[in-house]
């Protein structure tokens, strides 16, 4: 008898927690969310979400509090997302660097396949090859040429190992089978300073950080990394149609929560996320920076980030990178 009486407590509340995750997952949101950006304020991640979270926080009656948490390429942040409670009030806003860190490093404090449910993937971002016009290469074909006669020579400066500026770079030295050396830097913005001094000689940064400077002839844009040219640039070629065919690369942006939060509340914050998109300052804001709208549902962002895991895997591995 106290077996069966132990059996029907544990019975009741496991259908007590059902009924309660239920009725909160009903009711959700009902108090602030906090969306933890694992990278400094002012980055581009930082960027997207103060255009996306004033609209949202209208969409879904709560304030969207952005909460930057740099350190470790985005890793301690991502750590204190996978750590949360899977309630859907830490929202984790992480990028291409989430996709390449488990091929880099062999041992980290979360999985990236099994810790995390994607939401949405928000938006696209092309960069652009740019060079200091000391640089005598006019294009990616003569680029390339100097790479293959100088391995080495060329350097290119990047805002940290694993960043998109970084793999920007090694996935065109992955296609074309060159080598240009990786300058670590601790940022976009001392980055774009780098080779604005000729430090370095090359970076992949973004269009709207770039535009000023190659209108006074400051920086000399090569290529842009997308597969189809930018309005904003449209003189520019891409990447793949002057001298890489097959390179594709931008900078995104997405959402994921801590796994086993419930289906529906999953659901609520891409419907948010979804129509803040959407909404006209967004559109017009996003399209000024050249990024590009994407509000992919669930299960599109969850096999776009899988194939994003195993592509960095094979190129990190191609290209014996080590931190």
């Amino acid at each position: 008898m106290r077996i069966r009486d132990l059996m029907l407590v544990v019975v009741a509340v496991s259908a007590g927690s059902l009924i309660s995750a239920r009725a909160g997952a009903q009711s959700y949101p009902s108090k602030p969310v906090r969306m933890v950006i694992p990278f400094p304020p002012g980055g581009s991640l930082d960027i997207t979400m103060r255009v996306i979270a004033p609209k949202m926080s209208e969409i879904i009656g709560q304030n969207m509090i952005l909460d930057s948490r740099p350190g470790a390429d985005g890793n301690i942040g991502t750590e204190i997302v996978a750590r949360s409670p899977a309630d859907g009030y830490t929202v984790l806003i992480n990028a291409v660097p989430l996709t390449v860190s488990p091929a880099l490093r062999s041992k980290l404090p979360f999985d990236v396949n099994k810790d995390f449910i994607p939401v949405s993937l928000l938006t696209a971002s092309p960069h652009v090859l740019v060079a200091h016009p000391s640089v005598p290469a006019k294009s990616v074909r003569e680029l390339l040429a100097i790479a293959r006669a100088h391995p080495g020579k060329l350097t290119y400066a990047s805002a940290g190992n694993g960043s998109n500026l970084h793999m920007a770079a090694e996935l065109l030295n992955n296609i074309s089978g060159v080598k240009m050396l990786h300058v670590v830097y601790k940022g976009g913005g001392p980055a774009l300073v780098a080779v604005l001094s000729g430090e370095t000689d090359l970076s992949y940064l973004n269009i709207a950080a770039i535009m000023a400077y190659a209108k006074s002839g400051r920086l000399r844009p090569i290529a842009i990394t997308s597969a189809q040219r930018s309005p904003l640039m449209p003189d520019v070629p891409t990447i793949a149609e002057s001298g890489a065919p097959g390179y594709e690369f931008s900078s995104w942006a997405g959402a994921l929560v801590p796994a086993g939060t419930p289906k529906e509340v999953v659901n609520k914050l891409y419907n948010g996320f979804a129509k803040a998109l959407q909404s006209p300052e967004a559109k017009k804001r996003f399209s000024d920076q050249g990024a590009i709208i994407v509000a992919s549902p669930p299960d599109e962002f969850a096999k776009f980030f899988k194939a994003e895991v195993e592509k960095w895997a094979r190129v990190v591995k191609d290209l014996g990178i080590k931190l």
